[in-house]
């Protein structure tokens, strides 16, 4: 073997060390923040992810980059999934209606990822990737389509956000509760608040929805 073919394999193969680590630390990261537990140690965190101390400085600067990634991967398999869900679609009420009732039902799918989301508080609705744009876009288009009243979007925001965060909180209390029942009810009433009228709020919440993909939880 040539001595550039040895340094790729070599090379590669301490790519792939270091994407397991640094994918092993994020998994850890996410365990704590979904069980509330953030006050954790760098060394409570590498012990977790079994990975020596000193290897957490190759990948995070501190425990609060790390945790942020972690919260920033949970929020990137939402949007992988909401948008191959309503590119489908061309309403943008319907859209925004769709991505409310998929990510209700997201619950039931990955427990620990809508956890670690909630224990993140609202400040997961001030961020600039996952939910926060893209309910943004959609209410906003809602608006400029006659299909929602006007209202502040930052209003906006934090209103269709704050429901959707009590409706998850809920359903982790809830187990054994109907999510896709539930999550259809507060869709209804957050469309109601937009100003839709109740026979077309519950035309969009009655609709059938597609098949939602297989998400493997972080």
């Amino acid at each position: 073997m040539e001595e550039g073919m040895v340094a790729g394999v070599v090379g590669n193969r301490i790519d792939r060390r270091r994407e397991r680590t640094r994918n092993a630390l994020i998994g850890a990261a996410q365990k704590f923040l979904a069980e509330g537990r953030s006050a954790v140690s760098i060394q409570e965190i590498t012990d977790a992810a079994d990975v020596g101390f000193g290897s957490f400085y190759n990948h995070f600067q501190s425990k609060e980059q790390l945790f942020d990634e972690a919260v920033r991967s949970v929020l990137q398999i939402y949007s992988e999934m909401r948008d191959e869900i309503v590119a489908l679609y061309d309403d943008p009420a319907e859209v925004f209606a769709v991505s409310f009732r998929m990510t209700g039902r997201l619950q039931r799918q990955i427990p620990e990822g809508v956890r670690v989301l909630l224990n993140s508080g609202t400040s997961v609705l001030l961020r600039d990737e996952g939910l926060a744009p893209r309910a943004r876009r959609d209410i906003t288009a809602a608006q400029e389509a006659g299909r929602f009243e006007p209202m502040d979007p930052d209003m906006a925001i934090m209103a269709a956000g704050g429901a959707l965060l009590g409706l998850l909180q809920l359903l982790d209390a809830r187990p054994e509760a109907d999510a896709g029942a539930l999550t259809d009810e507060m869709t209804f009433h957050v469309l109601r608040m937009f100003g839709m009228n109740k026979r077309s709020a519950q035309k969009l919440v009655s609709s059938e929805l597609p098949p939602q993909p297989q998400l493997i939880s972080p």
